[in-house]
């Protein structure tokens, strides 16, 4: 037994708590059942592969996925599984609570602990399918790494590609907040090198998401009503400078390219795609919190979207997705290309981002938590690695292992 605090240090926590994951797991789930979904048995997805799957929008698709459609899922991610006197890491909780639960309800759930970039992770999972699933109706490609090992198929060379977050064509300042002090700091970054830029599109890009979708078409895998979804974030004039103009923006629109790759891989026109890229809203994930710049702009976005009443989170944003978007069958969400849905549409309304660069131009340390919602962003941080639930006493100690 061992009492477990977070350790922050930047803008990763080191540590996870076991039940407080599970309490994260457990209100998506219902949530989920609350809200249900317009749940049409013939074009439903039933046998579902979520490519990062235990945290954020992955994590959130899979419970969806299982607790509104009952379908079968296999989640392929990297974790870091606990020790007797060391916690995992809070994906690996996540996983093992949510299958937990698909287990108690007589449903199938699946996991492969591995780097889904690798060739081995893929051929593990193409050989899990095939036994398991038979084939596939849905991939999620929700995948958030900082560095990618790829193999040359013809020579078998390795090379690492290191992802940086830096701004295109000038240097980048701005402001941004410590997350465990709440202090107010300055941002200051030079501009990406052509290097720089192209290891970003290589990490954080589409081509791994073709490859996948490769995969599974040249083994037959892929279900006569297939669809397949990567997510992305375009932001607006406040986050251009650090993201949608930057290294990240970069890296999003190789997505979109290669979106249309695969539409055209599995011989597409406007009338059935099956590739589509879900331009989400800004939330807390452990990927944003690194974004600089990103937190503060959450801080205020969050202030003014729970003000007007039209505030969504990750389990939120990704269940319009589905009943609006993916597998609709009445009111659809936007979308402004063939292949393109904007789940965004809230945050970027003119008089939403005005009032939210209101708030960032007049933003000081004196009234950084009045003026903005720091507190609930700092909240929802901890929540992602089992902290700052009410439902858990972590003055108690608990078994790093769950049910030792």
């Amino acid at each position: 037994m061992k009492l477990i605090e977070p350790k922050v240090r930047g803008f990763l926590c080191t540590t996870a708590h076991p039940l407080g994951c599970k309490t994260h797991v457990k209100k998506q789930i219902e949530q989920v059942l609350t809200q249900g979904l317009d749940n049409n048995q013939q074009t439903s997805p039933k046998r579902v592969l979520i490519i990062g799957g235990s945290a954020g929008y992955g994590l959130s698709s899979r419970i969806v996925c299982a607790a509104g459609y009952g379908a079968k899922t296999l989640s392929v991610a990297l974790e870091k599984p606990p020790q007797e006197n060391r916690p995992g890491s809070a994906g690996w909780y996540n996983n093992y609570f949510l299958e937990q639960w698909i287990s108690e309800q007589s449903g199938e759930a699946y996991s492969i602990n591995g780097d889904a970039f690798s060739l081995a992770t893929k051929q593990q999972t193409l050989e899990m399918i095939e036994s398991q699933f038979g084939q596939v109706d849905l991939v999620v490609y929700s995948l958030a790494a900082p560095r990618r090992i790829k193999v040359a198929a013809e020579t078998g060379n390795a090379q690492t590609y290191q992802s940086v977050i830096k701004p295109i064509g000038q240097s980048f300042e701005g402001p941004s907040i410590d997350t465990v002090s709440g202090k107010l700091k300055s941002v200051e970054l030079p501009p990406a090198t052509v290097d720089e830029i192209d290891h970003t599109v290589a990490v954080m890009g589409g081509e791994d998401w073709f490859d996948w979708i490769k995969l599974l078409s040249d083994r037959g895998l892929i279900a006569e009503q297939f669809q397949t979804v990567a997510f992305s974030y375009l932001g607006g004039e406040l986050t251009k400078a650090i993201y949608g103009a930057a290294t990240l923006g970069a890296a999003k629109q190789d997505v979109e390219n290669y979106c249309q790759e695969i539409n055209n891989l599995l011989a597409c026109d406007r009338e059935t795609v099956k590739a589509r890229v879900a331009v989400l809203k800004a939330i807390v994930t452990q990927s944003s919190a690194a974004i600089p710049s990103l937190p503060l702009y959450i801080s205020a976005l969050y202030q003014v979207m729970k003000e007007e009443g039209n505030h969504e989170g990750c389990i939120e944003q990704i269940l319009r997705l589905f009943n609006q978007g993916l597998y609709s069958t009445s009111v659809q969400c936007r979308s402004d290309r063939a292949y393109r849905l904007r789940l965004d549409d809230e945050e970027l309304k003119p008089h939403i981002q005005n009032k939210v660069k209101h708030l960032w131009d007049q933003v000081s340390q004196q009234n950084l938590t009045e003026i903005t919602d720091f507190e609930g962003y700092r909240s929802d941080f901890l929540k992602l690695f089992g902290f700052a639930w009410s439902e858990v006493d972590y003055s108690q100690p608990v078994s790093c292992i769950p049910d030792h």
